[in-house]
C-alpha cells in the first residue's frame, strides 16, 4: 500500500466519450472529487474520452496524476501531456500490471470492453487471494446494473462464491463512493 494519508486510486473508463455529454462530466468531476479528498489516481494515460476528462478533473483538483499507457496506444489514445508522471509499458497486460501494483483501490466508471477487461482482471486476481484491494463501481444512472445482474446470475448459477462479490463497492454517487472507499482503505490498514 502506498503512503496512508494519500492512497493511490486506479480508475478504469472508456477512451471515448458515449453518446451524451453526462459522462464526460461524470468523469471531470469524479477526478476533482478524488483529488480533493487526498487520493492520488493511476489511470490509462489517455488525453481522449473519459480519461482524459479524468485526469484533467484530477489535475484541476491539485491531484497527482500517473498515467500507464502501452506504446501502441500513444497515439491513438494520445497520451495526455500534462499528468504528473506517465509510464510507457510494453503491452495492454503490462498495463493493467502496473496500474494494479501502483494502486491500492480500483473504481470502474462508464466505459466499453477495455474497461471491463481491467475490472474483471482486478476482481479475479482478488478472487484468487492476490491481493485485498477495495474495488468499485461508480454506477451513474444505472450504468453498471446490466453487469450487476449478470455478475449475481454466475453466483446463483454457482460460478462465483457470493463472498468474492461481498466487498465489492456499487454506489451512483461519486462522494459517497469515495468514503466507501476510504474506510475500506482504513479498515486494510
Amino acid at each position: 500500500m502506498s503512503d496512508p494519508e494519500f492512497p493511490t486510486l486506479c480508475v478504469f473508463c472508456g477512451a471515448k466519450t458515449g453518446h451524451s455529454p453526462h459522462w464526460t462530466a461524470l468523469a471531470f468531476d469524479f477526478g476533482v472529487a478524488l483529488a480533493r479528498r487526498g487520493f492520488r489516481l493511476v489511470y490509462g494515460g489517455g488525453r481522449v474520452g473519459l480519461m482524459g476528462a479524468l485526469a484533467d478533473g484530477a489535475l484541476s483538483g491539485g491531484g497527482e496524476v500517473v498515467g500507464v499507457i502501452p506504446r501502441m496506444l500513444m497515439e491513438r489514445e494520445v497520451a495526455h501531456g500534462g499528468l504528473t508522471r506517465i509510464e510507457v509499458v510494453p503491452d495492454m497486460a503490462q498495463r493493467k500490471l502496473r496500474m494494479i501494483e501502483l494502486s491500492d483501490a480500483f473504481v470502474a466508471l462508464p466505459g466499453g470492453l477495455g474497461t471491463l477487461d481491467e475490472l474483471f482482471e482486478v476482481l479475479t486476481l482478488q478472487q484468487l487471494g492476490l491481493h485485498a484491494k477495495p474495488s468499485a463501481l461508480l454506477d451513474a444512472q444505472g450504468y453498471w446494473q446490466p453487469l450487476m445482474r449478470a455478475c449475481y446470475a454466475m453466483v446463483e448459477a454457482g460460478f462465483v462464491n457470493p463472498d468474492d462479490f461481498s466487498r465489492f463497492i456499487v454506489n451512483p454517487d461519486p462522494a459517497a463512493l469515495l468514503e466507501a472507499l476510504a474506510e475500506s482503505l482504513r479498515s486494510l490498514r
